[in-house]
């Protein structure tokens, strides 16, 4: 009997679309060098220009974050996406 999406793992999701992200962000990193795959790499980059720091004397915490969308990612999520859907 199939349990349907509703079924699911949402964990192995999560855990499927941070992979997609982060093999698509690979991807797009190492394509940036060639010609005809440079579009992979393609993308928007947003988030703190420069990190928030709260100085508390003897406590320093910096918060920062950045996160770049690209077409490779955008495709890793896909897959990722496809792949859980046949589990």
């Amino acid at each position: 009997m199939s349990k349907g999406i509703a079924g699911k793992n949402n964990w192995a999701l999560f855990l499927l679309l941070l992979a997609g992200i982060v093999l698509g962000g690979f991807i797009g990193s190492l394509a940036a060098g060639v010609p005809f795959l440079s579009w992979l790499n393609y993308g928007q980059t947003f988030g703190f220009a420069n990190p928030i720091v709260l100085d508390l004397g003897i406590l320093v915490i910096t918060f920062g974050l950045s996160i770049k969308i690209t077409i490779a990612s955008i495709i890793g999520v896909l897959i990722a996406i496809i792949i859980y859907r046949f589990l």
